[in-house]
């Protein structure tokens, strides 16, 4: 506490500064430095939900999330030093055309994309054959 009268709006008690400025911290740190895109809660869910089977498979055994500027991309592996098996991708520049999500394997093909994460993911889903004896 000081024994200073206190200050009105606008006003300064050093009279060498100026006065000061106000800004908004959310406009600050979108035009500062943007966000990376990332996996929301129920999206890494649902990847790990895969991710969990097929670790139980034996397929796969380690994985790398990385997010970036334009995209999110979970990468999953057979062995840690290897290229990734499949890379499922979020892509927010494409929701309103193809889909943000897609799952790309190791050549690069797409082989799923779409709007909705679980459709894209049921790539994934084994389907039974019948086997003739």
């Amino acid at each position: 506490m000081t024994d200073q009268p206190d200050l009105r709006h606008g006003e300064s008690r050093n009279v060498d500064r100026e006065p000061s400025v106000v800004v908004d911290l959310r406009e600050y740190r979108q035009s500062k430095d943007p966000l990376p895109v990332t996996f929301q809660r129920r999206e890494l869910d649902a990847i790990l939900w895969i991710y969990g089977r097929m670790v139980g498979e034996n397929e796969w055994r380690d994985y790398a999330i990385d997010h970036m500027l334009e995209k999110a991309v979970f990468s999953v592996f057979k062995r840690a030093g290897e290229m990734p098996l499949y890379r499922i991708e979020k892509n927010p520049k494409l929701a309103a055309k193809q889909g943000a999500y897609s799952v790309i394997n190791t050549h690069g093909t797409i082989l799923k994309r779409g709007h909705d994460l679980r459709q894209v993911l049921k790539v994934f889903d084994k389907t039974l054959k019948l086997v003739d004896k």
